[in-house]
């Protein structure tokens, strides 16, 4: 019951703030990189894979204005784990995920945004309801609602439809707007949860208690969401490849919240509900593979060659593109054609 009201909701909502604001400059518009000292962020939004994929704006706004501070209006508490280590972003305005029982944190959240000022205020996600709301309240000159026209810029873009860099993309655009073009030819930046060499050296640690040698290891993830989670079954055959091929690497399985495993804990595993622990312990294996899911998101924004496998259509709007990573469709597929690609990605690294 709670689950349709919450999807009328969205619906009604997003009618609603379709048409609320739109982002329009003047013809005599212009802005230097030295004018702009504050940022706000706009995702509300609690979930892993959400907030790790606003990483590559992040990086954007803090590449583009480097003496700028970032503030960032979200959802929950994983922001703070996940930019611990952003030396620009500022402050973490955070609304509770349940409004109404933690009300007048709710709406101190809202009224932090109308307090301070900012130069420039983005809504990273243009379907976003609450992004579009808390842009147009935020206190700000310039004001980026994500309404471009598609056909105006998709085209220039093949990856346009990314998740992650379509926001930068239109970040661009409007910059080129007002007359700031520095960056418009440079690679989107990777997801990225900066872990520090302390970090890498302990999940280094924590893997070599686990595997007790230090052959290469492949790191799987045997969960995800609703339709997205494969079998036992199709687990238990896929992780029975991967050991009769792959018989000189380790193989451990990173177990979610959850505490479940597909192929009923048959690999060695590890389990933590620390997101920069387990980050920093995939950032250790030679490759990570998995589901689409905010642990898939949480791979590569440890930097490490992630494959991820896509029961639907969605891979190329989520795909992981940081170096040697790739998607697979499994869809109309099978393990025959899978094996050679991941032959190509564990082999090189």
């Amino acid at each position: 019951m709670l689950k349709t009201v919450n999807v009328y909701r969205k619906i009604v909502m997003r009618k609603l703030t379709k048409n609320m604001a739109s982002t329009v400059f003047k013809s005599t518009d212009t802005l230097k990189n030295k004018q702009v000292k504050r940022v706000l962020i706009c995702r509300p939004n609690h979930r892993l894979g959400n907030m790790l994929l606003i990483t590559p704006l992040v990086q954007e706004v803090e590449n583009t204005f480097p003496d700028c501070k970032i503030d960032l209006f979200v959802k929950g508490n994983l922001s703070a784990i996940i930019f611990k280590n952003y030396s620009s972003v500022d402050r973490i305005i955070k609304l509770p995920k349940k409004h109404f029982k933690q009300l007048a944190t709710y709406l101190a959240g809202w009224y932090a945004i109308k307090k301070k000022h900012y130069d420039i205020v983005i809504n990273v996600n243009k379907n976003s309801s609450s992004g579009r709301l808390s842009t147009k309240a935020a206190a700000g000159k310039y004001k980026f609602f994500g309404d471009i026209e598609e056909e105006d810029i998709a085209p220039k873009h093949a990856d346009y439809i990314h998740i992650a860099k379509y926001p930068v993309y239109n970040f661009r655009h409007y910059l080129s707007l007002l007359g700031v073009n520095e960056r418009k030819n440079t690679p989107v930046p990777t997801l990225n949860i900066k872990l520090t060499a302390d970090e890498l050296a302990k999940g280094k640690e924590v893997l070599y208690n686990i595997v007790k040698n230090n052959n290469k290891t492949i790191s799987i993830f045997t969960h995800a969401s609703g339709s997205k989670c494969y079998s036992e079954d199709w687990w238990t055959t896929f992780y029975t490849q991967l050991k009769e091929k792959y018989r000189n690497y380790n193989i451990i399985e990173i177990l979610p919240v959850e505490n479940v495993s597909q192929i009923d804990f048959k690999a060695p595993y590890f389990y933590s509900k620390d997101i920069r622990e387990i980050a920093a312990v995939i950032a250790n294996t030679s490759v990570f593979i998995g589901a689409d899911s905010g642990m898939m998101h949480l791979a590569s924004a440890s930097q490490t060659p992630t494959v991820a496998l896509f029961s639907g259509g969605r891979s190329t709007v989520y795909t992981p593109y940081n170096e040697n990573s790739i998607a697979i469709s499994t869809k109309d597929t099978c393990l025959e054609d899978w094996m050679p690609i991941l032959d190509r990605i564990i082999t090189i690294v």
